[in-house]
Formats: structure tokens, C-alpha cells, sequence
């Protein structure tokens, strides 16, 4: 796969990872555990954490490109909300490690693996598309929280215009 693109997905999807981060590592503990939508299943699912928690799922498991013997990394449970909320250093700690799966999943990406089609029951896209449809709901949760932290009078969200080099 043509390296530019490569290089193009990447910086926009890291910016939407580093987003998310900012908005994961911005929310003081007053608003980890806030209700900032309504869920008629669970509460819990509306809360902060548990938002910042299933974006970092269904990153994780999207880079993988199917369900089929998928788990998160301990302590996350898969199907299941945990007894208490997740923390924020667990939290973070997801982020990182599926901001490196991302960023070497795209890198190393090529034509037929990116051609390759991606089975789930309300979507059948190649692993490319699906790639972009991660980003797009990795950003779309960013923004939310985000939204929430302004809302808040929390100061420092802002704009990543592309990802964030880490080594630096």
C-alpha cells in the first residue's frame, strides 16, 4: 500500500486517538464516574468512564478486523460491565496500547490485507473502510467527552491536527 496514504491515515486517526486522550487525561475525578448520557439498559453506560472505555473496545478489536476470539487486555471484561467503574490509569493505559497497535497496524498495512473483507452483522466493509469508520467513531467520543469537559469549565481541550509524535 502506498506509503503517503499510510502515512495520511495514520496522522489523522493518531489525532483522533491523541483527542481522546487529552479529553481521558483532562476529566477530573468529579466527572469520571458523571452520567453524560442516558441509557435505558445501564446508567453506567452513559457514565464518562465507561464512554472512554467503549470507544478503546471497539478501537481495539476494529484494528483487529473481527470479532472471532477477540478479548480486551486484562482487567477489561468483554460483554460485561465490571463491579466498579474502570479506572483512569487503566484507562489510559488501553489508549496507549491501541495507539500502538494503531499506529502499526497502518503502517504496516498492505494492499491485500486493506482489500480484505470484514464480516460483522451491521457491516461488511474491506479492512481499509474499516479503518476509517474507527476513526470516525474514535472522534465522534472524543468530541462528546470533550464537549462534556467544556461544559464543565474544564480548560486545555483543543484541536490535534495530526498525531502527536510520542517519541518526543
Amino acid at each position: 500500500m502506498d506509503e503517503i496514504w499510510k502515512t495520511m491515515v495514520w496522522q489523522q486517526f493518531g489525532a483522533a486517538i491523541d483527542m481522546l486522550d487529552d479529553a481521558i487525561t483532562l476529566c477530573p475525578d468529579s466527572l469520571w464516574t458523571a452520567a453524560i448520557s442516558n441509557d435505558d439498559d445501564d446508567p453506567r453506560y452513559g457514565q464518562f468512564w465507561f464512554i472512554a472505555y467503549h470507544t478503546l473496545f471497539w478501537l481495539d478489536l476494529y484494528l483487529g478486523g473481527s470479532q472471532d476470539g477477540f478479548a480486551p487486555p486484562a482487567p477489561f471484561i468483554r460483554g460485561a460491565l465490571p463491579e466498579n467503574p474502570y479506572t483512569k490509569a487503566d484507562v489510559s493505559n488501553y489508549l496507549r496500547q491501541c495507539r500502538q497497535k494503531c499506529e502499526t497496524t497502518l503502517k504496516t498495512l498492505t494492499d491485500e490485507r486493506a482489500r480484505q473483507i470484514c464480516t460483522f452483522e451491521w457491516i461488511k466493509p474491506t479492512f481499509l473502510e474499516l479503518q476509517i469508520y474507527n476513526m470516525r467513531h474514535v472522534q465522534e467520543h472524543a468530541a462528546q467527552l470533550s464537549l462534556v469537559l467544556g461544559q464543565n469549565g474544564v480548560a486545555g481541550i483543543d484541536w490535534v491536527a495530526q498525531a502527536r509524535n510520542k517519541a518526543e
